[in-house]
């Protein structure tokens, strides 16, 4: 029962300080200036973006980052009771539903986790992540396959200058192979003739489409760093798959494929393991294939579990004003999906990303304002709550390939994604925000931002995760990214992360709501300029996406 009561408290409090700070006395402080075309009025935008306040936020992200959502897994009931909050305050903002009655586009996943998966080798059972890791949605059901024979068949690749498969039928076969490509004892590849190493040692996608279409029943990838490859994965491997139904139930185009430990490719080899060394190192001698044949008990029981799952993406649209460009839109975006229960933990993802979710909410309200009052953006507004970030950038995957405004007319991409703590480089300034994907394919977007900064919020705009060099990657890994995917261009906030990132302790008493505040007001202001200058913003950068 005390549950029921807090969320409807929640509920309450949030209607009260909604109806406390509402935007009513906005038309009073609101001015309009002349610009230098004597046709259009520029609206002031303060008093629309001084709407978002540490208290909105707050009352936002007590209740998506409440228990009662349970995490907001896509494809739980947390997550649909997250998706139907956000609904229901498009609703209450006066944003009307984009597609009659609904607000929300169907996203529709597969859902797949291993039943049972596991290896014998001589009758000795060998365990999932801890011997050997499969990933479910790369590989087919594969029921008590049992043989007698694994063929050693070196580096598995098939190439004008190196070739394995010469001379070799495979078909139905179980082949053990390394990583890598041959090279020789000046480290030079027999391949490239170089010590640069080919395409063959980068993408074992390549190797494994290969043994696909030569008939191998499946590939034992010897493993030397199987332990990093389950904590680079474990996401994957832990927890069940999402992938998007529609566009993948294509046949998977890859063999079956295992990565083994050594410990495991030596008990494969059994009495001719000292056989596979010497193979191994006339192949890097000589350049040439050779392959072992192995007498082994193999059983390899690859069982999955596979339903399908209805997700949405939850869409709030704010028509232009202007006739000649409210068909051209800007797309605000935030995941509101986190990674939801394990046991009795519940992780609420109060920073992640339940401030991207609450941000964008209240950029949303005041854009609504503005209409409310005549003063609306002269081109249309999207904002779009996506699903199913954590499982591989979905929802906003989902749209770039479906969408429901066309891509030719998106404008820009302002996408918020974790923008309420403050990491160790900024504990005594939290004043700050990185910045990330602004220039990638646009210098005009990169200058927006920067200038409307300096006229309002006057944060400290950090580029570090934008540099090509990052070795987090973050610009690839968030929903921007489906969209500069496509020529639109992109821009993220991030605040970095911390040490409560992915874990059960991202709650809410941890968020700086006063930062978090001034941080969407400068997505508010940017988002506004795109959407009322004259002229939509070019893509003018190549080469760096």
């Amino acid at each position: 029962m005390k549950k029921y009561f807090f969320i409807l408290l929640s509920f309450l409090t949030l209607t009260n300080i909604l109806q406390a700070q509402s935007t009513d006395g906005l038309a009073t402080r609101s001015q309009t200036i002349t610009i230098s075309n004597p046709d259009v009025e520029e609206v002031n935008p303060i008093p629309f973006a001084e709407s978002i306040t540490p208290e909105r936020l707050r009352a936002h992200l007590s209740i998506i980052a409440s228990d009662e959502f349970e995490g907001r897994e896509t494809g739980t009931p947390g997550n649909e009771k997250a998706a139907k909050y956000i609904a229901d305050q498009f609703k209450a903002f006066g944003i009307p539903a984009f597609d009659k009655d609904s607000y929300y586009q169907d996203v529709i996943l597969n859902w797949t986790q291993w039943e049972d998966t596991k290896i014998m080798i001589n009758g000795k059972k060998h365990k999932h992540l801890w011997d050997f890791i499969s990933f479910p949605n790369q590989n087919e059901e594969l029921i008590d396959f049992k043989t007698n024979e694994v063929l050693f068949l070196g580096y598995g690749i098939d190439d004008p200058e190196y070739s394995d498969y010469k001379n070799v039928d495979v078909k139905d076969k179980v082949i053990l192979i390394y990583k890598g490509e041959p090279v020789d004892k000046k480290n030079n590849s027999h391949i490239t003739g170089t010590e640069e190493l080919s395409d063959w040692s980068t993408n074992m996608e390549r190797k494994l489409e290969l043994a696909k279409q030569k008939g191998v029943k499946a590939v034992l990838i010897i493993e030397d760093e199987i332990q990093k490859v389950l904590s680079d994965n474990r996401r994957k491997l832990i927890s069940p798959q999402l992938t998007l139904g529609e566009m993948e139930e294509e046949e998977i185009n890859t063999a079956n494929s295992l990565a083994i430990k050594t410990s495991l490719a030596k008990d494969v080899m059994g009495k001719q393991y000292k056989k596979v060394l010497k193979a191994r190192k006339k192949i890097k001698k000589k350049g040439k294939g050779k392959n072992v044949k192995l007498s082994v008990d193999l059983l390899i029981n690859q069982d999955k579990k596979q339903k399908t799952l209805r997700g949405v993406n939850v869409l709030g649209y704010i028509e232009g004003t202007d006739p000649q460009l409210k068909d051209e839109v800007v797309i605000v975006t935030a995941h509101y999906d986190h990674l939801g229960k394990r046991g009795q933990d519940i992780y609420n993802g109060a920073d992640d990303n339940g401030s991207g979710s609450s941000t964008v909410l209240e950029v949303a309200n005041a854009f609504a304002q503005a209409k409310k009052e005549g003063k609306g953006p002269r081109r249309s507004v999207l904002v779009m709550l996506v699903t199913g970030e954590e499982k591989g950038l979905l929802g906003s995957k989902y749209y770039s390939e479906r969408p429901i405004f066309p891509l030719e007319k998106t404008v820009a991409n302002v996408n918020v994604d974790m923008v309420g703590r403050v990491d160790k480089k900024y504990e005594d300034n939290p004043e700050y925000i990185y910045v990330i994907g602004s220039d990638r394919l646009s210098t005009e977007l990169h200058e927006i931002n920067e200038s409307v900064n300096k006229k309002y919020t006057n944060l400290v705009l950090d580029y570090t995760y934008n540099e090509d060099d990052d070795p987090n990657r973050y610009y690839y890994r968030s929903d921007h990214y489906n969209f500069a995917e496509k020529g639109i261009p992109a821009i993220f906030y991030f605040n970095g992360t911390h040490d409560d990132y992915h874990r059960s302790s991202d709650t809410v008493e941890k968020i700086n709501f006063e930062k978090m505040a001034k941080i969407g007001q400068l997505v508010f202001h940017t988002t506004w300029e795109l959407a009322n200058r004259d002229k939509k913003i070019e893509v003018d950068v190549t080469g760096r996406n």
